[in-house]
């Protein structure tokens, strides 16, 4: 992109070009670079492949400091005087290429900036990613009592003759009882590849509880989060690269990263936005049709609900939709269902595709489904523990002992993260000493997402030019901007989608950081961003306000 700006369309730069390029970059590139590149442009014209070699050994991290992405990854790795070095056999050229191409907008261009406004002094808000703990909410007692008492060795912990004066007796009860379960080598040693069985078995009866209707042990499969489930999945579904896997738009990125990274295809399926983001079975056919035109085998479809970042609740019948047409055209679905806890509209219920499968059985006989959950999300928060499950329904055998086999290569799903997945789905008892706490800390939580939710997006609606549809549930708001004519060509003379030079304003001028709406897809012509409502209520007052002074202040830069 940079040289579509300053070359002339025959791959050679003049002299004027490149002191013009310089002048602008001159505090980023050492002083001996532009000494080299300026001897070598001297009376003459430069080959753009020549410039092009330069300015990466002008740039790497390991030969400057100073460079721009040197800043943004926090100044990584040991660093060397020297502009030249020997070339690298596992270089940009010889890398894997998937990988190269892989793009993650949550953690993007946006938030490197953010980091390094950090590391200069601004203080900065991260509303770029649902990650409730690093932003002020507190950790419920009983799940980190219990964790604390299973890492302890058991003399300073369960055994010890003061643990009841120091903890519950349910918490005391619950830690004996996964010590049990995990056996005597505690938290420090493997597990079974598919997770403790006990676990596996309170994830069952979890779901059991939940939709009414069987699930046995043996389908669950224990996951460092809901992520690496999902990448498990896709591993065993793309085999190449006409292999596809219809996700919805806007999506969350990890599935277009992860089908990138894999060697697939994507293939959108637009949500409606005019109609609270629902799906419709006309928009997900036509898009069928389109790719199997194309040459495309689609193998899967991710459903996500409550949705990220749309935040919209799908009703039983949008689910059933959903599932319909993946039974009819042989599609396994994945079920995306880690914000099932998070749902605040009133009259909004979370329907599991699991449940509904089972429910209208007779109609979905065929349906191949893949349910995933996490403890990063929900109430409880706990996004480092990665912890986090999938329960495999209607697989076949084969397929799934080769999931197995995958499961088995990484061993097993981090302990801790197991533990916590465990207290997720089996919390303490009625009646329990810890129960009234337990409680009264997951109201608090709820009602704070209830309640931030509906001022975001009302003071959202408020600011002239911003429309944000209601946050139904989820962490975040996905709202629509209308910016000037005059932001959207600085935007392409940039080589940027107008809503990054619109998130990277707001960042400068706030210290907001949100998510380009760019970077999850959204409909042609849409401009927007993402951002959560997780800071604390007196934080997001203020942030409410920042948006509207902000978005005016752009409008009037730019009109």
């Amino acid at each position: 992109m940079l040289f579509d700006a300053i070359g002339d369309g025959k791959d050679i730069l003049n002299k004027k070009d490149i002191q013009d390029f310089l002048a602008e970059c001159k505090g980023n590139i050492r002083p001996e670079a532009i000494d080299e590149i300026e001897a070598k442009a001297e009376g003459t014209c430069l080959d753009l492949e020549l410039f092009r070699k330069w300015l990466v050994l002008a740039t790497k991290f390991d030969s400057q400091r100073n460079s721009k992405m040197a800043k943004y990854y926090g100044k990584l790795g040991e660093q060397s005087g020297a502009i030249h070095q020997e070339p690298k056999s596992w270089n940009e050229s010889t890398m894997a290429q998937n990988l190269r191409r892989m793009q993650y907008a949550v953690r993007g261009q946006v938030v490197m900036k953010a980091e390094t406004l950090m590391a200069e002094g601004k203080d900065i808000i991260f509303t770029n990613i649902g990650n409730p703990h690093s932003v002020g909410q507190k950790p419920i007692t009983f799940y980190r009592q219990v964790l604390a008492l299973c890492d302890l060795p058991t003399e300073y912990g369960v055994d010890h003759p003061d643990c009841e004066k120091m903890f519950p007796l349910d918490v005391i009860e619950r830690a004996r009882e996964i010590n049990g379960a995990i056996g005597g080598s505690g938290t420090g040693a493997y597990t079974g590849s598919q997770g403790v069985l006990k676990f596996r078995q309170d994830i069952a009866a979890f779901i059991e509880a939940r939709d009414g209707h069987p699930c046995l042990p043996g389908n669950i499969f224990m996951t460092n989060g809901a992520s690496s489930g999902i990448q498990a999945i896709l591993t065993g579904l793309i085999a190449d690269m006409n292999d596809a896997v219809m996700i919805p738009i806007p999506q969350y990125p990890i599935y277009s990263a992860l089908i990138a990274l894999l060697g697939g295809r994507q293939v959108g399926y637009e949500l409606d936005e005019g109609k609270g983001w629902s799906v419709s079975k006309e928009a997900l056919k036509a898009q069928l049709d389109k790719a199997e035109s194309e040459g495309l085998r689609v193998k899967a479809l991710a459903m996500i609900n409550p949705g990220n970042p749309t935040g919209q609740v799908l009703s039983e019948e949008d689910v059933f939709t959903v599932c319909k047409f993946c039974c009819e055209n042989g599609i396994v679905l994945l079920s995306d269902e880690v914000y099932q806890r998070n749902v605040y509209a009133p009259g909004k219920e979370f329907h599991s595709a699991k449940k509904v499968a089972m429910d209208r059985e007779s109609e979905l006989r065929n349906l191949q489904l893949v349910s995933f959950h996490s403890t990063s999300k929900g109430l409880i928060g706990e996004c480092g523990r990665r912890g986090g499950y999938m329960e495999l329904y209607n697989i076949d055998t084969f397929v799934q002992s080769q999931i197995y086999k995958l499961a088995s290569a990484g061993l097993c799903s981090g302990v801790n993260g197991q533990i916590m997945t465990s207290l997720m789905v089996k919390p303490p008892a009625e009646g329990g000493e810890s129960f009234d706490l337990f409680t009264k800390e997951e109201s608090e939580i709820m009602d704070s997402m209830k309640r931030k939710a509906k001022m975001l997006v009302k003071g959202l609606n408020e600011i002239e030019g911003i429309d944000c549809e209601d946050a139904e549930g989820a962490m975040y708001a996905f709202p629509r901007i209308q910016i000037p004519q005059k932001a959207i060509d600085v935007a392409r003379k940039k080589k940027q989608s107008p809503d990054t030079l619109y998130a990277i304003s707001l960042l400068e001028e706030t210290g907001l950081c949100v998510v380009p709406a760019s970077g999850f897809g959204q409909a042609e012509g849409r401009i927007g961003f993402r951002t959560t409502f997780l800071p604390p209520d007196d934080v997001m007052e203020n942030a409410v306000q920042d948006f509207k002074r902000h978005h005016e202040l752009f409008c009037e830069k730019y009109a």
